[in-house]
């Protein structure tokens, strides 16, 4: 580390302080050779409070410990219990690869950097964070799009739907990552490019720059890799809903043609299929808006001068987005009745609920079938 010597933190000193004082900045212990990377922007903040680096070195930490061992149960589960090696299954085990290795792969470097309270690895390592986390988040947002893609395919269609293969699956997350590949490669042949974020700890997209090339980077990126897939799992959920809900008004029409309470098991009965579906769908899409929708509102901040952008405003980026990698397993596995079964079957001490038995519901009828097999 001996790029911490440099004239810059020797400035600096070895206090700390909130508000700076002097012709102290933010910028004051970046090491020589990343203050090319540096927008002039950033010189009129003061240094932030160590008491910041220190939050949010420790938050990092714990998201970090709690993704790698979620994502990695998840995976480890999902491969290993048989009935759980599905086609569908697969793009789960995608979402929760991309996720861990998203955090296995950023959460150290910032928890060293928010110590020395700057970017301490260099240019080429902060090109390799950076392009780590628009490959892996970008993996990870599409692959949520095709988990409620064909979950739209086989509860809306039903049997008119063409049923998801291993091939089918495996050629959907190739081309995810392929596509989100190109998106992440981009900046380093010009199209934007990778530079330290405000609070100096972390490395992402240039948002500053006045250069209609890179402001063109970030418009489509925002619009491919957040507006569509939004739209896309929100449409997807909608129809779902709305199909469930048909399912469910029939249910109860036949019951009444039946004389019978319910077509559903006593244990069933307290909660619809349609109820259950539509809190997971109501989960999904606002952890995914409270996720990323923090790193639009500054990348769009900056790209269209609406807003002043503060280096503590940036954390907040940093935090919601890393956040998604941990609340993912929760909501596409831990909700998942067959995973909790083998959990429970697995690590007892772990499991969240007593094993369910068969699927969500109980049903003389094909559309709950189909659903299951969405969450199989």
């Amino acid at each position: 580390m001996s790029m911490l010597s440099g004239p810059s933190f020797a400035a600096y000193g070895s206090g700390g302080w909130s508000s700076g004082g002097g012709n102290q900045t933010v910028v004051d212990k970046v090491p020589p050779e990343m203050l090319h990377l540096i927008d002039p922007h950033w010189y009129q903040f003061p240094p932030l409070n160590p008491l910041w680096h220190g939050i949010l070195g420790f938050v990092i930490c714990c998201l970090g410990f709690i993704s790698v061992v979620g994502n990695g149960m998840v995976i480890f589960i999902f491969t290993t219990t048989k009935s759980l090696r599905t086609p569908s299954n697969l793009l789960v085990i995608n979402l929760a690869f991309s996720d861990f290795l998203m955090m296995a792969t950023m959460s150290p470097p910032m928890v060293i950097n928010c110590y020395f309270e700057t970017w301490v690895f260099g240019p080429l390592m902060c090109e390799i964070y950076a392009c780590c986390g628009s490959l892996f988040g970008c993996t990870s947002i599409w692959s949520m799009t095709a988990i409620a893609f064909d979950r739209y395919n086989v509860i809306v269609k039903g049997l008119a739907g063409k049923p998801l293969t291993i091939n089918g699956s495996l050629l959907r997350i190739f081309g995810i990552w392929v596509f989100c590949l190109a998106w992440t490669i981009a900046p380093l042949f010009g199209w934007n490019r990778y530079v330290p974020e405000g609070n100096m700890t972390a490395c992402g997209t240039d948002y500053l720059s006045k250069a209609w090339l890179s402001r063109s980077y970030i418009v489509a990126y925002s619009i491919f890799v957040y507006f569509l897939p939004l739209f896309l799992i929100i449409y997807s959920y909608f129809y779902i809903i709305q199909a469930v809900a048909a399912h469910e008004k029939n249910m109860r029409e036949q019951a009444k043609k039946m004389n019978v309470a319910s077509l559903r098991s006593a244990e069933n009965q307290n909660q619809s299929a349609e109820c259950k579906l539509a809190k997971v769908a109501l989960m999904t899409i606002s952890l995914w808006f409270v996720a990323w929708t923090p790193y639009l509102v500054i990348n769009y901040a900056g790209v269209f001068e609406t807003a002043k952008i503060s280096p503590l405003f940036t954390i907040w980026g940093s935090v919601f987005a890393k956040a998604n990698a941990v609340y993912n397993p929760i909501v596409y596995a831990i909700s998942h009745p067959r995973y909790k079964a083998a959990l429970s079957e697995r690590f007892p001490s772990l499991a969240c609920a007593e094993p369910q038995q068969g699927g969500d519901t109980t049903s003389t009828t094909t559309t709950v079938t189909h659903g299951d097999k969405a969450n199989a």
